[in-house]
């Protein structure tokens, strides 16, 4: 096996790879981040000890979106998570970078404050990210309107990052029924295979989550990893 994946299943960012590799079946090891030698191993790898990493036969490769565009250039498989189109593939980039930076983002700003000390939180800063959420709420359900999927083709990368991203950030900051472009796009990504494996293989607190059992804090609280 040529491919190991250094990760946490309540990662987002780790359930982006995760569900790349899913969609095509690529076999690889999968190095749970959970001990202190594992935390060794990956600050070798990548000294900003930001995950998930991937090792391709000795090749290191970081960040979510670069390791999948990676897994398409040399583990391709039959679901094409980025169009041959370049200009195709523009959309599915604008959308990726949307999931991560207008929903993800503010999304950890929320849950993660929630775990600081009360005297360390910042309801400035939260605010501000619930603004944000509203918005991008907002544009995804005009965005959304007549599409399945988040670039407006098949299931593509971009989908990858919104699984996660809506996962969470429902729990954070309910996404309103007049956004029922939103909610009924969510419930497809629940439903899609490859993400509930990666949500479900997370263990009995992830499968609750999933239900709608705990809130965003609780998930995140239950791992030593942020989302």
């Amino acid at each position: 096996m040529t491919l190991t994946l250094y990760a946490h299943p309540f990662s987002s960012y780790c359930q982006k790879v995760l569900i790349a590799l899913y969609e095509n079946d690529v076999p690889f090891a999968y190095r749970m981040l959970d001990d202190e030698q594992s935390a060794a191993e990956l600050a070798a790898l990548w000294p900003l000890g930001r995950f998930p990493v991937l090792v391709d036969n000795g090749r290191i490769v970081m960040e979510a979106t670069v390791i999948i565009e990676h897994l398409c250039l040399y583990h391709p498989g039959p679901v094409r998570l980025f169009p041959e189109d370049p200009r195709e593939a523009l959309g599915v980039r604008l959308m990726d970078r949307s999931f991560d930076n207008d929903v993800m983002t503010p999304m950890q700003k929320i849950v993660l404050d929630r775990l600081r000390p009360e005297e360390d939180r910042d309801p400035f800063g939260v605010a501000e990210a619930r603004a944000m959420l509203d918005k991008a709420y907002g544009w995804l359900d005009e965005t959304l309107a007549e599409r399945e999927w988040a670039a407006g083709g098949g299931f593509s990368a971009a989908d990858c990052a919104a699984a996660p991203a809506l996962f969470y950030a429902d729990w954070a900051h309910p996404i309103s029924e007049a956004w029922g472009h939103v909610r009924a796009y969510r419930r497809r990504l629940l439903a899609r295979p490859s993400f509930a494996r990666a949500v479900d293989e997370a263990g009995p607190t992830a499968r609750s989550s999933r239900s709608g059992l705990l809130t965003a804090t609780e998930a995140v609280r239950s791992s030593r990893y942020p989302a």
